[in-house]
């Protein structure tokens, strides 16, 4: 029985290193050569990708939640509907697509000023209607508070409440990530995920390019910035939850029914009540990723409230 544990170890082991050894020598490298789809301005001494699309009089800006390793693609066909009433932009956080990793800790304070100096540079003034999705919400609240005169609307992408922390996660889990990502394990599963659970295909508006860039970068997605990011998410909460929501920023929040049923009904009710009375909500037959299937949805929402307020 030893020996043959022994071998079972043996052969793991050694697959494990061909498979280190294969990912290093053949796949180190492979998004050196791709093309940022839009530009990348200077934030810190560092590069910040901003994608935009369309030329509307409003201009809506879609934040990124935790996991998406290339924002840009990943927002791809929400940008193509919302660009034809909008201007919209994709601002990528350093340590996720095309943007540099940083070692300054991403803290609220941290990511409200970088997205400020990024869309400036871009050449976008606000006002801005904030489009978070997921963790996303927590810095979008935050810059509400702090610069409400910069923020039209808030329209919350299934965002994460800042009227209640989240599990902390182990510091383990990003390590086995992190080796995962270094065997290249990933890769086995990645075509499943994109298509089968993230549900990017072309049916849903993807490119084909899309799609691949988004697999390619997958296997690239954990770096000491985004770790930092996930760890800093309570901190961040925590913050937020003791500040006043200015009552002068309406707020739609789009929450997905799969969110529902995973979480207490409470959970969306104190958030929204955190908010305060201008803000309210639609519930929408979704996963998380509510923009990979239900773009009409959210956008017959976004002109239907921006209408509204208006």
């Amino acid at each position: 029985m030893l020996v043959i544990l022994g071998l079972i170890i043996g052969v793991t082991i050694s697959i494990n290193l061909i498979s280190f050894i294969v990912n290093k020598v053949f796949f180190s490298h492979e998004i050196d050569g791709l093309t940022p789809y839009g530009e990348l301005v200077e934030v810190d001494g560092k590069n910040m990708h901003v994608y935009s699309m369309g030329n509307g009089d409003k201009t809506i800006v879609l934040l990124p939640g935790f996991g998406v390793p290339l924002p840009s693609a990943d927002f791809g066909p929400l940008m193509r509907e919302l660009s034809k009433e909008y201007t919209v932009v994709c601002i990528e956080y350093f340590g996720v697509g095309f943007s540099d990793k940083i070692d300054t800790p991403r803290t609220n304070e941290n990511y409200t000023r970088e997205i400020r100096e990024a869309l400036s540079k871009a050449g976008y003034e606000p006002p801005y209607v904030l489009m978070p999705h997921s963790g996303s919400g927590i810095y979008s609240e935050y810059y509400a508070t702090k610069y409400p005169d910069e923020i039209a609307a808030l329209i919350m992408l299934d965002t994460t409440s800042s009227a209640k922390t989240e599990a902390d996660i182990p510091r383990f889990v990003s390590k086995l990530g992190e080796i995962q990502q270094a065997i290249g394990l990933s890769r086995i599963f990645d075509s499943l995920v994109v298509s089968n659970v993230l549900k990017m295909t072309p049916k849903n508006g993807y490119t084909v390019q899309e799609i691949s860039d988004y697999k390619k970068y997958m296997n690239h997605y954990y770096n000491d910035t985004m770790i930092n990011q996930i760890f800093l998410l309570n901190d961040n909460i925590r913050e937020v939850m003791k500040l006043q929501f200015p009552e002068q920023v309406p707020v739609m929040k789009i929450i997905a029914s799969e969110t529902t049923k995973q979480v207490k009904e409470q959970y969306q009710i104190d958030h929204l009540n955190k908010l305060g009375a201008n803000a309210q909500s639609i519930t929408v037959d979704s996963s998380h990723y509510v923009y990979h299937a239900n773009i009409k949805d959210i956008c017959e929402i976004t002109n239907t409230f921006l209408e509204k307020i208006n």
